[in-house]
């Protein structure tokens, strides 16, 4: 780097690189950090609020404790820029989120210092636990430190709180650093505060409560439930001293904090003071989303992943000439829309107000618009109970998110027959968020639900058409499409479809195609070359409905007793390929059935083409798989 902030990260390698640096030097290392994420993110985008606002707590981490040795577990991993490039990754970097190149999130494949996948909020709590506990039954020597680092978000979401609750009743070693960006915390003020956050951190006064301790259990006048109860006693005394409260109080954890994330010579300082403490605890921290640079700091929402940007003046770069809508905004626009029709219709999503364009319900209708954080399970069954007396709740939220609520979707919705519409946005193949992110299994793992109704539209249009169906449709309906554009059609009025029916784009007679989702435009490329180079004639129908699947259809392409090619955006094991297998096999055809999607393994990040090319279902894939069946010895004329 030509800048001479950034120089320094030139002698950084690894974290034993970093260990070796003077505390002075540590601000140098921070404002290298913040330039090098500047400079590389606005030509190479990605999370960038998040990892910008974690820098001082990174560096602190990895200067405090032994990495790799000792367990750095990041929640999503959104913030773990920073850690990626003082653990090896800084001449790599450029290649984050591409095809062949370096994972956007922490992945142990990756690297040693990437202790758990990440993706997912939430996660880090329970298995940062059960790092710390597998080190202590193993009795590893020397002690191994195990760390969450989790943020005030995630922290909300239920399996955090179950990691909590168990972690308040366990005496491993962990310790959870809450980063804290967002809660409502008024400031440290005054002599005192500052006092007791000195003395509630030093040796001497933990040696002190440790001895103590040690001599009540010695004479049994104190077990381990009384133990909890001190722990409380001591938190709430601090609230009462510091005027400060927080939801930690309660829990038999020790409570260091409210701290100023941003202050590297403190954040160390605490660290050094609390890491070798027995028993888990929790340290607060306070910090700026976007922090270094203006922009972002004013709105962190926005510079989440803000795309390319001038790095100097903070001006996003747009795309440039007319687009066609995203899938996203076309299911805010037309839940709106619906909305204005129907007073029962309601909006429900966690944590992706803006996301899901669920953000322009709230903006039309706010008191019929529901952001439940990242709650997708509690998400879920708010709906059925909103279902269950008289609304009609949408229920926006990323495929690969609601996985997490599947028992709810079962026990919640299902069992009873409840009218929520599930609107699957990123569904497929996400590209550049990879493997934790891709929405491949919806399809398998809905379509095995009873009374579940699964659709995918080819097209914009045909998703308000699907939307329309299902707000008067009376059971669980669940509706998926891609991230990003569409494609460019001709807008047309609204109309209700008849559940379970598809549609036949193409006929044919050597070959049929079945095809769902916007696929279809990949098929009808194929389908298009294949006939112009080979002399064939290939019939295609878009199936609409993986469940109920349209039988008219499976019958008819029974009828012409020729291959069929089966493709979808979403893993081949369950989806529409298993669906048209099993109608043939339980009605006695015997069809060649070829399977084309995602298929069975964990696709990495790349952008979507890419992607489909990877797993060979784009045009080139879909061509030359029509070209193997049909004419496996002809080339093209």
């Amino acid at each position: 780097m030509e800048n001479g902030k950034t120089n320094i990260l030139d002698r950084i390698n690894s974290p034993a690189d970093l260990r070796k640096l003077p505390l002075e030097e540590l601000p140098a290392v921070c404002d290298g950090l913040r330039s090098f994420l500047i400079d590389t993110l606005s030509s190479h985008p990605g999370h960038f609020a998040s990892s910008m606002g974690a820098v001082e707590l990174t560096v602190a981490l990895h200067y405090v404790f032994n990495t790799p040795y000792d367990r750095i577990v990041w929640d999503v991993g959104h913030q773990a820029y920073g850690h990626k490039i003082l653990t090896g990754r800084r001449d790599a970097f450029v290649t984050n989120r591409t095809l062949g190149g370096l994972s956007g999130f922490p992945n142990p494949k990756e690297s040693e210092y990437d202790t758990f996948t990440a993706g997912h909020a939430s996660n880090s709590i329970s298995a940062a636990l059960g790092m710390a506990v597998a080190t202590s039954l193993q009795k590893e020597q020397p002690r191994r430190n195990v760390v969450a680092v989790i943020g005030d978000a995630s922290i909300s979401g239920g399996l955090a709180f179950e990691g909590l609750n168990n972690a308040a009743n366990s005496n491993s070693n962990l310790l959870i650093i809450l980063n804290d960006n967002d809660m409502s915390i008024d400031d440290n003020v005054g002599s005192l505060n500052s006092y007791l956050a000195h003395l509630t951190t030093s040796k001497a006064y933990n040696n002190f409560r440790y001895k103590l301790s040690r001599l009540l259990r010695r004479y049994h006048l104190v077990s381990d439930k009384g133990k909890g109860m001190i722990t409380r006693f001591n938190n709430s005394l601090k609230s009462l001293l510091t005027r400060q409260q927080n939801i930690f109080e309660g829990l038999n954890i020790r409570y260091f904090g409210p701290f100023d994330g941003h202050d590297i010579n403190t954040v160390v300082s605490v660290l050094n003071e609390i890491k070798d403490f027995s028993g888990p605890r929790i340290l607060h921290l306070r910090t700026v989303k976007g922090k270094g640079f203006a922009a972002a700091e004013l709105n962190p929402a926005s510079w989440h992943a803000p795309g390319k940007f001038n790095p100097v003046t903070g001006e996003k770069i747009r795309e440039t000439g007319i687009k066609p809508p995203k899938y996203q905004d076309v299911f805010g626009e037309t839940l709106v829309e619906l909305a204005r029709r129907n007073d029962r219709i309601v909006g429900i999503t966690a944590a992706m107000l803006s996301g899901t364009s669920m953000s322009k319900l709230q903006e039309a209708f706010p008191e019929r618009t529901f952001d439940v954080g990242i709650s997708e399970g509690h998400a879920v069954t708010f709906a059925g109970g909103l279902a269950k007396d008289g609304m009609k709740p949408f229920v926006a939220i990323y495929s690969s998110f609601l996985q997490r609520a599947y028992d709810h979707i079962i026990h919640d919705v299902a069992i009873e027959g409840l009218p929520v519409v599930f609107c699957l946005d990123r569904a497929g193949l996400v590209g550049e968020d990879g493997a934790t992110h891709h929405g491949a299994f919806d399809l398998s793992y809905l379509r095995s639900i009873p009374g579940m109704t699964v659709a995918s539209p080819r097209n914009q249009n045909y998703l308000r058409d699907l939307m329309l169906t299902a707000s008067v449709f009376d059971g669980p309906f669940a509706i998926r499409y891609p991230r990003g554009r569409g494609e460019t059609v001709e807008e047309r009025p609204m109309a209700t479809l008849r559940v379970g029916q598809g549609e036949k784009l193409h006929d044919g007679d050597d070959l049929v195609v079945l095809s769902i989702g916007p696929v279809a435009s990949e098929v009808e490329r194929a389908i298009a070359r294949a006939e112009r180079d080979f002399g064939i004639t290939v019939a295609h129908y878009d199936m609409m409905f993986l469940k109920p699947i349209d039988q008219e259809i499976l019958k008819e392409v029974a009828s012409k007793n020729v291959p069929v090619i089966t493709v979808e955006d979403g893993t081949v094991d369950g989806g529409l390929g298993s669906a048209v297998l099993e109608w043939m096999a339980d009605h006695n055809y015997f069809l060649s059935v070829t399977r084309k999607g995602v298929p069975d393994r964990f696709i990495p990040q790349g952008s979507p083409a890419e992607l489909r090319r990877l797993c060979d279902f784009d045009e080139e894939g879909i061509y030359n798989c029509i070209k193997s069946i049909c004419k496996p010895n002809t080339q093209p004329v």
